[in-house]
C-alpha cells in the first residue's frame, strides 16, 4: 500500500509476529465503508469485505498476546467468500474493535441492513401461526 492509499484508510496495521514486531506479509485496513485483507509476498491476495456485511467482532487476547501489546478480532460476517475470518496479531486491538464496530454500525444505519437475530438456530419468522411452513395448521393436528 502506497502512502496516498494510507491515508484513505480510518485504520491501517500489520500482522504482527515475534515480539509484536509487523514482520509479516499480511496487511489490514478499512476505510469508510470497506475492510481490506492483502496477504502473500511471491502470490498476493487483495480481500475486501462491506462493513455493513459484517455481523459481530469477537476480541481474543493470549498471555503473550497481551504481554506485546496485541490481539485479534475475529470477524463474522455474511461475505460469502470471507465467512468468518480473524485480523491477527494487531496492535492496539481493544482501539481497532471499538472503532471499526462503529464504523460498521453507521455503515448499517447508511444501507438501512437490518440483522434478524436468531436465536437457538430457531428463525422466529419461520414459526409464525400465520406463516403455514409445514402443513399443519397446529401443534394438535401432528399427533
Amino acid at each position: 500500500m502506497t502512502k496516498e492509499e494510507k491515508k484513505s484508510y480510518i485504520w491501517y496495521d500489520r500482522k504482527r509476529t515475534f515480539l509484536g514486531l509487523p514482520w509479516s506479509f499480511t496487511k489490514y485496513a478499512f476505510s469508510d465503508d470497506r475492510l481490506f485483507i492483502e496477504k502473500g509476498f511471491f502470490t498476493t491476495t487483495f480481500d475486501e469485505v462491506r462493513l455493513y456485511r459484517i455481523l459481530d467482532l469477537k476480541l481474543t487476547q493470549k498471555l503473550w498476546q497481551k504481554i506485546f501489546g496485541v490481539g485479534t478480532i475475529n470477524v463474522f460476517s455474511s461475505d460469502k467468500s470471507q465467512g468468518e475470518f480473524p485480523i491477527l496479531n494487531i496492535k492496539k486491538p481493544r482501539y481497532v474493535k471499538e472503532i471499526l464496530s462503529k464504523q460498521i454500525e453507521l455503515q448499517r444505519d447508511a444501507k438501512r441492513v437490518v440483522n434478524r437475530e436468531m436465536m437457538n438456530g430457531l428463525d422466529f419468522d419461520a414459526m409464525d401461526p400465520d406463516n403455514d411452513v409445514d402443513g399443519y395448521d397446529s401443534v394438535e393436528d401432528i399427533h
